[in-house]
């Protein structure tokens, strides 16, 4: 059965890396993007680079300057979504957010413990990783469900790596946010399926990848080079890659994929350390 609907797919951080891919490769697919991103002035260009190509596609971009975390805004963003929607069902076509997201990468990159309390994670730096990194998932699909956003067929995608279960240096912080985004998808794979509307949550894994997050952790050029090592493939994951899949999972016929943990790393993690 065809689907007729207006597809849309909400990207939270969708101006760079896997997010940017992905939006990229879902317009070119014919989905609509509303990209929430944060970007200062020098990487605004790029961001309007990133709208162009959407365009370019033949899809529409709706792109929001904002900290995906702050309640008041992710309100206001969701509601100029509305008024997208309603323009859209004005002219007798039926919008709904086919694809979410979360590649959120804005978090702590220091250690548990240092001689320096300053160095060391502190409980502002641990709750804000938190919240960005994982809670925010959640409370962006509760306002999207009570929204009436999603709908059979609907797909929620969190971007994880193997730092949630291994360990460097500086990604402790980072790592326990990955962990508890995983349990976020299984919880809200089990609730959805529960409410019979037909809308699921996975994890991709995604292997060492180059981004702009991962430059900014201090070890990048260690973990950089154990992973081309360790990747049977003998190169790295791309965003591409991540793009490549996410863009599959979201077709017809995946709708009994719940709650998984899928990995897009051309079997690096399978190899161990």
């Amino acid at each position: 059965m065809t689907d007729e609907r207006e597809r849309w797919a909400l990207i939270l951080g969708g101006s760079s890396g896997m997010g940017q891919a992905t939006a990229i490769a879902l317009a070119k697919a014919g989905y609509n993007i509303c990209g929430i991103h944060l970007d200062f002035r020098a990487a605004r260009a790029h961001v309007e680079q990133v709208k162009a190509e959407i365009g370019a596609a033949g899809s529409e971009a709706l792109y929001i300057n904002m900290n995906a975390a702050d309640d008041e805004k992710r309100a206001a963003a969701l509601a100029t979504l509305r008024e997208r929607f309603d323009r859209s069902e004005a002219e007798r076509r039926h919008p709904y957010v086919r694809v979410v997201m979360h590649s959120l990468a804005f978090g702590s990159l220091v250690p548990f413990l240092s001689d320096d309390p300053k160095s060391a994670v502190d409980r502002k730096k641990m709750e804000m990783t938190q919240d960005v990194m994982a809670n925010s998932l959640v409370y962006w699909v509760q306002d999207l469900l009570r929204g009436g956003f999603l709908e059979g067929g609907s797909k929620i995608f969190a971007m994880t790596s193997e730092g949630s279960s291994r360990v460097v240096p500086s990604y402790g912080v980072v790592s326990s946010a990955k962990a508890a985004l995983e349990s976020h998808i299984r919880q809200l794979a089990m609730e959805l399926a529960q409410t019979g509307v037909g809308i699921t949550a996975n994890t991709i894994r995604a292997g060492v990848t180059m981004t702009p997050a991962l430059m900014k952790i201090p070890e990048h050029d260690m973990i950089i080079a154990s992973a081309t090592k360790r990747n049977p493939t003998g190169r790295m994951t791309t965003p591409q890659d991540v793009a490549n899949v996410i863009l599959a999972l979201s077709g017809e016929g995946t709708d009994f994929i719940n709650g998984e943990i899928i990995g897009v790393d051309g079997g690096e993690f399978i190899t161990g350390s």
